[in-house]
């Protein structure tokens, strides 16, 4: 099989929902997502998983419970498994998330209108 790039660029047309992340590649158990994000989230973390968040447009604060990072476009943040953060985008901020498959957006915060279905693919 041959591989095919991925626009990025298509893929965030379409769609437009907040906070739910959208499977466009994997490889070797892991999921490459397209969020666009824009306002708070929960606090949560991933018990068994590392999350990256990659900044393709805008700016992205992730608040950790010993201080905060904030990310340009074009920056990239390893939040490693079991530390608590909270994502939050004053503006509409795109980005992709890298995370083991199966993992839940909202990880051990209870079940939200921010839980996203983690099987979402465009």
């Amino acid at each position: 099989m041959t591989p095919t790039p991925i626009n990025l660029s298509e893929k965030l047309s379409q769609f437009s929902d907040q906070w739910s992340p959208k499977i466009i590649a994997e490889m070797d158990g892991f999921h490459f997502k397209l969020a666009k994000l824009e306002g708070d989230f929960v606090w949560h973390s991933h018990s068994d998983t590392d999350e990256a968040f990659f900044v393709l447009e805008g700016q992205l604060r992730i608040d950790l419970r010993d201080g905060a990072v904030t990310l340009s476009k074009g920056e990239m943040l390893i939040v490693p498994k079991g530390v608590e953060h909270k994502p939050f985008a004053e503006a509409a901020c795109h980005v992709m998330v890298l995370v083991r498959e199966g993992t839940v957006n909202t990880g051990d915060a209870a079940e939200n209108e921010l839980t996203a279905d983690p099987a979402a693919r465009i």
